[in-house]
């Protein structure tokens, strides 16, 4: 399904769309701040909160729903991640992917994030989690990585809203 087929979508305006949370592999609940969309042969993720840390933060919990079961996590550990870019939807992509190189080469699973410093063209955050452990940590999918494909961060009548569609 192309993302202008989405039920809700409205290009150039995300805050338009119904806020149903779901995902393919657990029920999200009405507040997760976060959706998950169908991308041909990829995933998309919406996100949306009051300011610009909090959707960056949603955005990082919604692509994590996509690789490991959400609330399986303990928080044993804390990972500092620091992401640039030229602006703030490359900055989203780049903190992102730096999640991804995380859990790819750190066997990292998260739990929670803290933004610690966040401008247009750079984040500082705390990431909370522990070591994958394959007997508790339900891996429900692979995400390879973020990319720029109908990436968008705008500002809504009620905070931020982002869009991302990840390469699965």
């Amino acid at each position: 399904m192309r993302n202008s087929e989405t039920p809700g979508f409205s290009p150039g305006a995300l805050s338009d769309r119904p806020r149903p949370c779901y995902s393919r592999f657990v029920a999200m609940p009405d507040d997760a701040g976060f959706e998950i969309f169908a991308v041909t042969a990829d995933k998309g993720v919406r996100a949306w909160g009051r300011d610009l840390p909090e959707v960056f933060v949603n955005a990082a919990r919604g692509m994590w729903s996509l690789m490991v079961e959400p609330g399986t996590a303990r928080l044993q550990e804390m990972l500092p991640v620091r992401a640039e870019a030229g602006d703030r939807e490359t900055l989203l992509v780049a903190w992102l992917n730096e999640l991804l190189y995380l859990h790819e080469a750190e066997e990292f699973v998260a739990a929670e994030f803290s933004i610690k410093q966040l401008t247009d063209t750079k984040l500082e955050a705390e990431v909370w989690g522990e070591r994958v452990d394959r007997a508790r940590h339900a891996l429900v999918g692979h995400v390879k990585a973020a990319t720029y494909h109908l990436l968008q961060v705008s500002p809504t009548a009620g905070g931020w809203e982002a869009q991302v569609v990840v390469d699965v």
